[in-house]
């Protein structure tokens, strides 16, 4: 039986662009606590969101679905890269599944992640380093999105890095609106450990 998910398509928009919450790292954010909210379904972007620029899993990454899956999370791998990248990025870390050339900005990557994880918007994350396809993408298919860092900038393809330029510029915007705005929802961080 097929699941179908009505996603409202909105125009372009600041609030579009901008992430609902933006992190330091995906290795920071606490996904138990997520988990303790009600999420069930994690949605990653997978270079500079998990690892350097088309490098291979590490051992951090390894960890981390491993960790997710022991939670009980639901996860997956949304690239806009060619099967063979994302393929072996999902072979490598296991328990998850992957869609590639997943056309991000436009919202159906996000609809059929969604189904293939058989989640929905309300207990659905993302997670991406990327705002002109990743969090544009998932805001306007509904989704959470949590921004990052990338984990290496500026070793990346040309058109990635001229949208970096693009990007800081959106970003100064999300900094005010950040100090002003209401729909910040902020993930919950993982506590640093003392020595």
């Amino acid at each position: 039986m097929c699941s179908y998910y009505y996603v409202k398509i909105e125009p372009m928009s600041k609030r579009n662009l901008y992430p609902l919450d933006y992190v330091e790292s995906t290795y920071c954010i606490d996904f138990k606590k997520l988990y303790e909210q009600g999420y069930r379904g994690v949605i990653f972007d997978v270079d500079n969101t998990l690892v350097p620029h088309n490098a291979p899993a590490d051992d951090r990454a390894k960890a981390l679905f491993k960790e997710l899956h022991e939670i009980g999370f639901e996860a997956l791998l949304l690239s806009n890269n060619k099967e063979p990248r994302v393929k072996q990025f999902m072979e490598d870390v296991k328990y998850c599944t992957y869609i590639f050339k997943a056309g991000k900005p436009k919202a159906s990557g996000y609809v059929r992640a969604m189904a293939q994880m058989s989640t929905d918007v309300n207990n659905t994350i993302f997670v991406g380093d990327q705002i002109l396809t990743d969090i544009w993408g998932a805001n306007r298919a509904g989704i959470r999105s949590v921004m990052v860092k990338p984990v290496k900038k500026w070793h990346e393809e040309i058109q990635i890095i001229l949208k970096r330029f693009l990007e800081a510029v959106i970003l100064l915007g999300y900094r005010i609106y950040k100090l002003y705005g209401k729909n910040i929802n902020k993930v919950p961080l993982k506590q640093a450990k003392e020595n």
